[in-house]
């Protein structure tokens, strides 16, 4: 009960700047019609109770089953599975993803149809479990984070040369909205608990970096995408 209290009121103090700058904006400026004001304060109740709810689901269910399949993985014994594994996690976790799906909604209807709305779900979910399984082996063989991320960035502005102008922005967009509230607390979990059972040499914050590598994988899915479609 004490966690329900304390999730509800940091939800609370996180929605009240911007209900307050809203409010103001109303009172002073912008004057929306009555109906669309009432509308926002309904949808302002609606995401505050869910927020709340989603947030206490991460601490009560998807952190900690996150991190238990991280720990359980190591002990198959098999460093495939272990990439494999994280592969498919990433690989859902993105589909189940809102963020994406607000995306794809967009790209859809200002491409009039052009890209299919799924085209671009499965392929910023394959970007995202590509690199989530590459972050997974990093953690196994021990591979500098840092020289991941350079190496990733470069063949990202490399095939920004490439692909159609109108598909960059959509591209870092794509690597944004995968950084949201379902994949990134079972990724990072995953991760951590992984890290936390190799032991050795490494250690629980050898687990951290999957999300960083991850967005990686969607702007390259994106922009291959684009290069594969070419300009309009």
């Amino acid at each position: 009960m004490q966690d329900i209290k304390e999730t509800a009121r940091e939800v609370f103090f996180s929605v009240m700047p911007l209900t307050a700058l809203v409010f103001v904006l109303q009172f002073t400026v912008i004057w929306l019609p009555l109906n669309i004001f009432l509308q926002f304060l309904v949808g302002l109740v609606m995401v505050t109770v869910g927020l709340m709810l989603f947030l206490w689901g991460v601490q009560v269910a998807i952190l900690p089953i996150g991190e238990l399949i991280g720990a359980s993985l190591p002990k198959l014994g098999r460093a495939w599975l272990m990439v494999l594994f994280g592969v498919l996690l990433g690989f859902a976790a993105t589909v189940a993803e809102p963020g994406v799906r607000v995306l794809a909604m967009q790209v859809d209807q200002v491409f009039g149809g052009v890209i299919l709305k799924n085209t671009l779900i499965y392929m910023v979910a394959a970007g995202v479990a590509l690199f989530v399984g590459l972050a997974m082996l990093r953690i196994i063989l021990g591979v500098s984070l840092s020289f991941l991320l350079v190496g990733g960035y470069a063949l990202i502005f490399l095939l920004a040369a490439f692909a159609p102008a109108y598909f960059v922005p959509v591209s870092f967009d794509a690597g944004g909205v995968t950084t949201g509230p379902m994949a990134v607390p079972f990724i990072i979990a995953l991760g951590v608990g992984v890290a936390s059972v190799l032991g050795g040499r490494r250690t629980s914050a050898d687990g951290f970096g999957l999300v960083a590598l991850a967005s990686i994988g969607p702007i390259l899915a994106v922009m291959l995408l684009g290069i594969y479609y070419g300009p309009p």
